[in-house]
């Protein structure tokens, strides 16, 4: 199969290869001629299987099949994402694969300030990317509209719907026309998240092409059993013995981020940290320079394990093990993706235990035990 299959305008398919994909992957080919048939979707897949061009490329083909009579440009595509980075990464998407089609998209968050958005917004677009707060407050403000809204994609649902979310979600979904197409994309699926997403849906097309919860093959995945106080002097050893380049670090809490990245740099090794507390011009400064190879080690919480995509990311370190065994997936998604492979390491102190139990419960594996060298 190959995209030219599903329909798609010349203009979608020239920038496609341009992008240098050529062969659909599972999510795309089941997605996109379901969302092309206008249906609601729940849709579980890993990361780095290509579900935002899953929904990008058929909702571009929609929007540029008709226009609005009158002229103008009100949101008829609203995309929701939980994070900054997500937001970002997702309106990259947009424009690359919509270079040669007369519409304009724009993304908004917070932590940046409103009026260029504002501007933006009054110019009218036709696709328009947002985290919950910041959508809520331009929508608030008169800012915007979304009475002509014609299909809403929620990102990363179960992280939106889940920790805190979820009192955003109800309220912007009840300020949407309720004659809509709605998707819904994540990388896992509680049960209890598929019964609350179910009330937004009607009749959905459900696609779930790998099992719930589970880690790319194509990820190693190693633990290393060792005190808390080793932790720094082991992940820094691995580094410098296995000549790694370029590694993304989990801590759990922002100060351990900002605590780990000024040891490593006192270890010689370029380190930034990444986290909410940090500015966006920071922020992109860090995710910029550890793609650019100028940081060859990035700290993040788990603010960032949703959204950063890193071409060929070749190793994952949880220096500490996440509370939510789910989001050992996410984080360790971020290597292993687009069929490369990639390596996991877990640094386990004895009072994480219990954690390491319910993750190796979630994967419904033991993962493989590594010896810590002196």
């Amino acid at each position: 199969m190959t995209f030219v299959d599903f329909g798609l305008r010349a203009e979608l398919l020239d920038a496609i290869q341009a992008s240098g994909y050529t062969t659909p992957t599972p999510i795309q080919q089941q997605a996109i001629p379901a969302i092309l048939n206008g249906d609601d979707l729940l849709a579980a897949a890993q990361t780095g299987t290509g579900k935002t061009a899953a929904f990008t490329l058929p909702m571009l083909e929609r929007l540029a099949a008709s226009r609005p009579a009158d002229g103008k440009r009100p949101v008829r595509l609203l995309v929701v994402a939980p994070t900054r980075e997500l937001a970002a990464q997702i309106h990259e998407s947009v424009k690359a694969y919509g270079k040669n089609l007369p519409l304009r998209s724009a993304v908004i968050f917070g932590g940046v300030g409103m009026q260029p958005q504002i501007d933006r917004l009054r110019r009218g677009v036709d696709i328009l990317i947002a985290t919950p707060g910041r959508l809520l407050d331009h929508l608030q403000r008169g800012n915007t509209r979304l009475d002509r809204l014609e299909s809403v994609v929620l990102d990363e649902a179960d992280r939106m719907l889940d920790m805190g979310f979820i009192h955003d979600i109800r309220k912007l979904m009840k300020q949407l026309p309720k004659q809509r197409q709605t998707l819904l994309f994540s990388a896992t699926f509680s049960s209890d998240i598929r019964r609350l997403a179910s009330g937004m849906l009607q009749n959905p097309v459900e696609i779930d092409v790998a099992p719930r919860n589970s880690a790319a093959e194509t990820v190693a995945q190693k633990v290393y059993r060792l005190e808390k106080s080793e932790k720094r002097r082991v992940l820094s050893r691995l580094i410098r013995e296995g000549d790694w380049q370029q590694v993304l670090v989990f801590t759990r809490t922002k100060h351990g981020a900002n605590n780990l990245t000024r040891q490593l740099d006192k270890d010689g090794l370029s380190a930034a940290a990444i986290h909410g507390n940090k500015s966006q011009t920071a922020r992109v400064k860090a995710l910029d320079g550890f793609k650019r190879g100028k940081v060859r080690v990035l700290v993040a919480t788990d603010i960032a394990a949703r959204g950063l995509d890193i071409d060929q990311l070749p190793h994952v370190v949880n220096y500490d093990l996440p509370h939510v065994a789910e989001d050992y997936v996410h984080r360790i998604g971020r290597t292993g993706r687009a069929g490369n492979e990639g390596e996991a390491i877990s640094l386990v102190a004895p009072d994480e235990a219990k954690l390491l139990k319910g993750i190796e419960r979630l994967l419904k594996r033991p993962l493989d035990r590594a010896e810590t060298a002196a």
